[in-house]
């Protein structure tokens, strides 16, 4: 009975999340109670496996390792941008001593290093990330709330490319042992480990954008605007997976439960999906959070290739203008997806595999 609720209720998850993404990528206006409605779900269902999988402690413990990761990255990174040489207001030009004294008084930059310290980390704490220096009278709040959809809706698309992509061609490769299929399919991967995307963006462009003429070149307002940077950006990721779904598949297909399911008559096909894949998903899954951390900052490279309105502008452009509230808080906003993006390939992890405990 627990497997069928368990069994219904990813299908579930996975069937809302594929509407959400299809929405969304189709340019329908999502209302805000399916977006409430959704998370309800998604929090119900994620704390139902945390409850039968035993890791309420397991998950505690991320949490505060987590909350502790990122306060020991703000203090990395706001000591690092107060030792580097010069300041968020020099200039070629330098401004008259009165005026750089006003502006810096405004933002307590006249303050000693341990009080601008304490100043910025009791912000934080109330969930203040400050004012931008670049942006006069905006909250970094508003700024990265602005571009983070835009950024995310990529992320995510570029996520699915990569194991909508990864996982059938290593699985098929596998399968195909030793053949030209194999062969082929590794070609691809390791061309698309070696190849750097802002190589491969401009051949995409050129090609289905001059040449042919199917898809929009640049900016982000709508599916003809999607494929190319979503493909794009998912091509490394879907080589990296194809080839680790490649090797795990091989490991997996050798076992004596698949030469037993063989012997009970058991047609090929099933083998493979049901028995010899979900065996081979825990590294995949595993790869999650270092993909997810690969996506983020490759998105960077292609947000200024194909002009979208994303994070990666403001991100650059804080570091040009020692801009160091929006540095600060891009940098924690990217490590807090990271915390949380591994925290749920753990629980994903655990509803793959019924066997995976990791309460202790």
């Amino acid at each position: 009975m627990i497997d069928k609720i368990e069994s219904w209720l990813g299908w579930a998850a996975t069937g809302i999340f594929a509407i959400l993404v299809l929405m969304s990528f189709l340019n329908y206006e999502i209302p805000m109670e399916m977006w409430w409605a959704s998370g309800a779900f998604y929090l119900g269902y994620f704390t139902y496996l945390v409850v039968t999988k035993g890791m309420i402690a397991y998950v505690i413990k991320r949490l505060f390792e987590g909350v502790f990761v990122i306060f020991l990255i703000a203090t990395m990174t706001f000591i690092l941008l107060r030792a580097l040489p010069g300041g968020p207001f020099d200039s070629e030009k330098p401004l008259p001593p009165e005026i750089k004294a006003n502006i810096e008084a405004k933002y307590n930059l006249n303050a000693s290093i341990p009080e601008q310290y304490a100043n910025y980390m009791m912000g934080l704490m109330r969930g203040d990330l400050g004012e931008s220096y670049k942006y006069i009278g905006r909250n970094i709040t508003e700024i990265l709330g602005e571009t983070l959809p835009k950024s995310v809706q990529l992320g995510v698309y570029a996520l699915l490319v990569s194991y909508l992509i990864g996982i059938p061609l290593g699985l098929m490769a596998a399968s195909r042992h030793n053949t030209a299929w194999d062969t082929a399919s590794m070609m691809f991967a390791v061309s698309g480990v070696a190849l750097p995307s802002f190589l491969i963006a401009p051949i995409f462009i050129i090609v289905f954008s001059f040449w042919l003429g199917w898809l929009e070149p640049a900016l982000w307002d709508g599916p003809t605007y999607y494929i190319l940077p979503m493909v794009i950006l998912g091509i490394r990721p879907a080589a990296v997976i194809a080839r680790l779904t490649r090797s795990s598949v091989l490991e997996v297909i050798r076992s004596d439960f698949i030469r037993t399911a063989r012997a009970k008559g058991l047609e090929e096909r099933v083998i493979l999906y049901k028995h010899v894949l979900r065996n081979s998903l825990i590294p995949v899954l595993t790869l999650s959070g270092p993909l997810i951390a690969g996506i983020l900052t490759g998105s960077f490279v292609i947000e200024q290739i194909f002009a979208i309105p994303g994070m990666a502008k403001h991100v650059i452009q804080s570091v040009t203008n020692r801009d160091y509230p929006l540095i600060l808080g891009g940098t924690l906003l990217f490590s807090a997806i990271l915390v949380v993006a591994n925290i749920i390939t753990d629980l994903l992890i655990a509803a793959v595999d019924p066997r995976v405990k990791m309460g202790e």
